[in-house]
């Protein structure tokens, strides 16, 4: 990923943060049949290796678990995104040297990955996604809510997967390239909007 130095993020709390943040990644490997992807979600167990390590599960009729990836696989998580017109830059009444950009921020996590087929593994997996997507509901619903022989014919449907981080890639696109006037410019125009996600974004600009 291509990252300037204005938006490098590489604070391991700030890229474990965004990671936790994402409700979904996309996760890619090369193979030899080509490029191969699938959005899923997935969550970082923090306290295994260096850079912790990211657990998910995929289909078992999804060909990507079945297909050697060539090197390693890599998951992108996206954080909050947003236009940002150069009607709110000062500088455009100033100069009128300015254009349309996108802010956003994004993780990208690279790895070996290795998929397993453990009923033991793939239970704890659910269970975690499902909590992890549960809480905060006013009644969070469980794995063992479902029946026990229902859970174990689902599981059967699945393979987990396993991806060490051995790269974090982190980039916040922040307007942090602009002058404080502008930057202002761009919160109070993002502020300003109906949409939740440009207010999202709005609330990240460096002021």
């Amino acid at each position: 990923m291509y990252v300037p130095p204005a938006f490098r993020d590489t604070e391991l709390a700030s890229l474990h943060g965004a990671i936790r943040a994402a409700r979904l990644a996309n996760l890619v490997t090369a193979t030899a049949e080509g490029l191969l992807a699938t959005p899923l979600p997935l969550f970082l167990e923090e306290a295994e290796g260096e850079q912790g390590v990211l657990y998910g599960h995929l289909a078992r009729a999804n060909p990507q678990w079945k297909q050697p990836a060539l090197g390693e696989a890599l998951a992108i998580f996206m954080g909050p995104d947003a236009y940002v017109s150069p009607g709110w830059y000062p500088t455009k009444a100033e100069s009128g040297k300015v254009v349309p950009t996108w802010n956003y921020v994004t993780v990208h996590a690279t790895g070996p990955i290795e998929f397993f087929e453990d009923p033991g593994r793939l239970l704890a997996v659910v269970s975690r996604l499902t909590e992890q997507h549960e809480a905060g509901r006013a009644m969070p619903w469980a794995v063992a809510d479902a029946p026990e022989s229902f859970v174990r014919a689902q599981l059967r449907g699945i393979v987990g997967l396993r991806l060490p981080i051995a790269r974090l890639e982190g980039k916040r696109k922040l307007s942090q390239n602009r002058s404080e006037a502008d930057r202002e410019g761009v919160a109070a125009g993002l502020a300003a909007s109906d949409d939740p996600a440009d207010q999202a974004m709005g609330a990240l600009i460096p002021r």
